[in-house]
């Protein structure tokens, strides 16, 4: 395809992106908002959580193990273990709240500063978290979450602002 082709579908889509996004929306030249980047780089997040678990577990355990069909019963998990399968329940108990607001304000126009504000807090918070509770780190572990659901509020706020009116 020549560069002109490449160019001209890239236009289309940037465009089609910036009308479902509504004008309201801080959008890049590849039309995704910033609440968008940062749902992607959840799932990211999110796979990093199932790794780490898995990874640590399988050290415990071994790969004979890990590979098998994992019916024998096993010695009580690491404390390292059991934080990180905690940690990764927490994330899939908020993440996917935190999916519904993203699409429900990119959806409906109601993307700004402080949705995305409220998204960049939520992604720093469960990046901090996942170490710190790995660590066993108390305080400090609680903050960080109390951080990510105030980025939640921040994000969902809007759409329920909306709903409202």
């Amino acid at each position: 395809m020549h560069e002109s082709g490449k160019s001209a579908k890239r236009d289309f889509a940037v465009q089609h992106a910036r009308q479902w996004t509504r004008p309201r929306a801080r959008v890049n030249r590849y039309g995704m908002p910033t609440e968008l980047k940062i749902f992607a780089w959840g799932c990211l997040l999110a796979f990093i959580h199932i790794m780490a678990t898995a990874q640590v577990r399988t050290r415990q355990y071994g790969t004979k193990w890990n590979m098998g069909a994992r019916d024998e019963t096993l010695p009580p998990a690491l404390p390292v273990v059991g934080r990180l399968e905690r940690a990764q329940a927490n994330f899939f108990e908020t993440f996917p709240i935190l999916i519904a607001s993203i699409l429900l304000i990119t959806a409906l126009g109601l993307s700004t500063p402080r949705t995305a504000l409220g998204a960049w807090l939520w992604l720093g918070g469960r990046i901090v978290y996942l170490p710190l509770y790995a660590l066993g780190v108390p305080i400090v572990r609680s903050l960080a979450w109390a951080v990510s659901v105030v980025g939640i509020v921040m994000v969902l706020w809007p759409a329920l602002a909306a709903s409202f009116s």
